[in-house]
């Protein structure tokens, strides 16, 4: 899970999760199966599905990074291969830093080490992200500074507890428990006060109250089950 503020109350935005991930590597394979499972949640999730990227991200896209609560960094061999992913990162880390916003890094079939030190094939693809860098439009210091922000925005997320194929390498048993944090985190999110926003219970909670029969006077008794780890 990761630290930092998940027994917070925060504000409520736009989208629960925000999914930042290499398309090439994940697109159509976990990134997908998490989003399937996050949305039979009922749990709100932005997705880019822009396969053709400028060189520079949106303005609106950053926004709807900020305009969430958590967001999923799912770090694969290619990640550190783009531009868009590594500005979407820092974007994130800044939101983190200044907003609280939760990061859940996913480290995909790639070491947390290689990441935080550009290592091995991970280390690879971002040298040679940084040797495609426009000189004309990059020069000096500013290449220089941008070099830097995406070094130290990789060893921060590195250092951020979340999960990995080493503990699962199946995506969908791992997606899975990726939502278990999610939701779990959103929960504790979220104030209790607000009923209506809690995670995927609008639709349980009429329910629940017909079964009490509040008006007859009578007591009832009612079994409440869930998935391990949610307090009743």
């Amino acid at each position: 899970m990761a630290s930092s503020s998940s027994s917070t109350t925060v504000e409520v935005k736009k989208h629960d999760v925000f999914l930042s991930f290499c398309g090439v590597d994940t697109r159509y394979t976990f990134a997908n199966t998490l989003f399937g499972i996050l949305q039979s949640r009922g749990i709100d999730v932005f997705i880019d599905n822009e396969l053709k990227r400028g060189e520079h991200i949106s303005s609106s896209l950053m926004k709807e990074i900020s305009d969430s609560m958590i967001s999923v960094i799912i770090f694969s061999k290619g990640y550190a291969s783009s531009r868009w992913c590594l500005e979407e990162l820092r974007k994130i880390l800044e939101c983190r830093n200044t907003e609280k916003q939760v990061v859940l890094p996913v480290f995909y079939h790639i070491n947390p080490s290689d990441v935080r030190h550009q290592t091995g094939y991970f280390g690879e693809e971002f040298k040679k992200l940084l040797g495609s860098l426009d000189m004309g439009k990059l020069e000096g210091v500013q290449r220089t500074k941008k070099e830097l922000q995406w070094k130290n925005a990789l060893r921060e997320a590195a250092d951020i507890s979340g999960r990995s194929t080493e503990e699962d390498p199946f995506d969908y048993s791992l997606a899975n428990k990726v939502v278990q944090d999610i939701w779990l985190t959103l929960n504790n999110m979220i104030p209790t006060n607000i009923y209506g926003d809690l995670v995927g219970v609008a639709s349980t909670i009429p329910h629940v109250i017909d079964l009490l029969s509040t008006q007859s006077g009578k007591v009832h008794v009612i079994g409440i089950w869930g998935m391990p780890g949610i307090d009743v």
